[in-house]
């Protein structure tokens, strides 16, 4: 199905804003440059991230100049640069390159800093066919103003964002908006992405490829990767929620809260009818 909160890559590329998203805060895009390629911008009045996907990249901002690699997103964890408010830089691929860029408004209480692997969190989360790693890149024990920015692996055939969860302002959860950049080996494999909020009348059940970028604009928010498909997707956050208050936790959906305390979640035992 046709959804607005899928977006489709052209050459690698897409971009999504606030008003294109028709939220308020969060603005993401990735973009590959060619090695030589350079790309000068401002974050204004935003805090931004800029992630590595693949390649070497050399940023100047802020009278520093900071290199970030790395051979993909399935071998290693970044480094990650954090750009404040009004912030001048210059991106150059040093290699052919690939990143992504994840911006929300801010007033620059925090400066210029680079995040390494050992500084970031790595969690083995939920269980059973609901395991997954998450990457706490700019959790909220790290410094940022109203970003927030993991990575998370599911492997073939399991569960992740299990058990649903909300973060959209309805039953008592803070408003926080979030993407989901998706990328997916082999390149032929898939995951299923699903958007539901019984009280905005929303279920819709997309399927991902490699590459596609999907906004969880409102309500609860599972993924599923197919078998013989290993998932990663980038997430980057941002909403009402500020410094320490980002890790205020979403609220699961009734229906499934349970399995928190039973990751196994009952399963049926086979053969049906038949001997064992």
């Amino acid at each position: 199905m046709n959804s607005p909160n899928q977006i489709k890559p052209v050459d690698g590329q897409l971009e999504v804003t606030p008003t294109k998203a028709g939220w308020r805060y969060l603005s993401f895009k990735t973009i590959r440059l060619k090695a030589g390629e350079n790309l000068a911008g401002n974050t204004q009045g935003q805090e931004a991230a800029l992630v590595p996907l693949a390649g070497t990249l050399e940023v100047k901002a802020n009278r520093q100049t900071i290199q970030l690699s790395r051979k993909d997103v399935f071998s290693e964890l970044p480094n990650v640069l954090y750009l404040p408010p009004g912030s001048e830089y210059v991106v150059e691929a040093i290699s052919s390159a690939h990143f992504a860029l994840g911006s929300a408004p801010a007033e620059g209480k925090y400066p210029l800093r680079l995040f390494r692997p050992p500084e970031m969190r790595v969690e083995m989360r939920g269980g059973a066919n609901a395991t997954r790693q998450v990457n706490h890149i700019l959790g909220p024990d790290l410094p940022a103003e109203r970003l927030l920015l993991y990575e998370v692996y599911t492997p073939s055939g399991f569960w992740s964002g299990w058990p649903p969860h909300r973060h959209d302002g309805r039953r008592n959860s803070l408003y926080i908006e979030e993407t989901y950049y998706y990328r997916i080996t082999p390149q032929t494999g898939w995951a299923v992405h699903r958007n539901y909020s019984p009280e905005d009348s929303l279920d819709e059940l997309l399927l991902v490829r490699d590459g596609d970028l999907v906004l969880a604009p409102k309500g609860y928010h599972p993924v599923a990767a197919a078998p013989g498909s290993n998932v990663y997707y980038l997430n980057f956050m941002a909403g009402e929620a500020l410094n320490e208050a980002r890790a205020t936790s979403p609220v699961d959906d009734p229906d499934w809260g349970w399995m928190r305390g039973d990751w196994v979640g009952q399963p049926l035992e086979l053969p049906i009818g038949g001997r064992r």
